[in-house]
């Protein structure tokens, strides 16, 4: 296949020709799989000859997109019209992209990549940093959170947890994205209390990152008489082998706790305002300790409808 009079890639169409020019033709190969699977359209230039050089054979492969469905988790700016957005992805892990003019009032897409937006999204792999293409909305969380301060705090939570659990390596997170899904619709949906959503949802993305609490027997011993919990060694500790720091919680708290976590609704929403004081503490010491860092949201998540306060 011979190069067209205006191919862009042509380097005779660059400059006008001379005696040291490379001499040669791009040959069409077909497409070919990359490490990533995707299809791109591969060119080679072949016999191309250089001064004093001999023959070169180059490859060219453009860079690919995909397509994926991701949950937005925060914007930034980018310039004086851009944004980068970092979404939760369903089969690649967290990402961040530019988003090319979306703080423009006349942006197509600039509203649908807005935080708590869950959206199916088109982009193109770039060296630094990947572009979105195209965005489509499956579903917006934030238009009720953003009329609700109560459902905003624990939805805001919710994200930024998500954003600490996850890496940017491209790591799939499929179970991570299924449960913000999950916990974002039930929050918005109005069907639990909101305070027990945010806990339920800390303990399960903490359990799914690796940090299941033990709430059945002693992280040390094993044995199932286990009154304490300890934060730092990672769940409840018999008598014996009790820590420092470790705090004495109600039969009950500990039966909430296992229902926040395995998602025993029934239990969870009879509850008494006690227990329920006594596990938001317990898992918002929990939650800090295992990443490292307080997370910035977190103290001002509303406890008023449980009559709790954010402590």
């Amino acid at each position: 296949m011979g190069i067209a009079a205006n191919d862009p890639l042509s380097y005779h169409n660059q400059r006008k020709p001379g005696r040291d020019d490379p001499q040669g033709s791009l040959e069409f190969l077909g497409f070919q799989r990359n490490h990533l699977g995707f299809r791109v359209l591969v060119l080679v230039c072949h016999t191309l000859t250089l001064p004093d050089c001999g023959e070169i054979r180059a490859t060219i492969c453009p860079m690919p997109s995909y397509r994926t469905e991701a949950i937005v988790l925060r914007t930034h700016k980018l310039g004086e019209a851009d944004r980068i957005v970092t979404m939760l992805t369903k089969d690649r892990g967290k990402i961040r992209a530019v988003a090319k003019g979306v703080r423009r009032t006349k942006s197509r897409f600039g509203a649908r990549l807005e935080p708590f937006s869950r959206v199916d999204v088109l982009v193109h792999e770039g060296r630094n940093l990947d572009i979105i293409q195209q965005a489509e909305l499956v579903v917006s969380y934030g238009q009720d959170m953003a009329i609700d301060y109560t459902l905003w705090t624990a939805g805001q939570t919710m994200v930024e947890t998500a954003d600490r659990l996850t890496s940017e390596e491209s790591v799939a997170s499929e179970s991570q994205y299924v449960l913000l899904a999950a916990a974002l619709r039930t929050l918005t949906n109005g069907e639990h209390d909101s305070t027990l959503v945010l806990d339920s949802y800390l303990l399960r993305s903490l359990s799914l990152a690796g940090y299941s609490p033990s709430l059945d027997a002693c992280v040390v011993c094993g044995t199932f008489d286990a009154a304490f919990f300890n934060v730092g060694a990672g769940g409840s500790m018999c008598a014996d082998h009790r820590a420092p720091g470790s705090i004495a919680p109600k039969p009950e708290t500990f039966d909430l706790l296992k229902a926040l976590l395995v998602g025993d609704w029934v239990f969870a929403d009879n509850a008494s305002l006690t227990c329920q004081k006594e596990v938001s503490g317990i898992v918002a010491a929990y939650v800090q300790w295992h990443l490292e860092r307080a997370l910035r949201s977190l103290p001002l998540v509303d406890r008023s409808m449980t009559g709790l306060s954010n402590g």
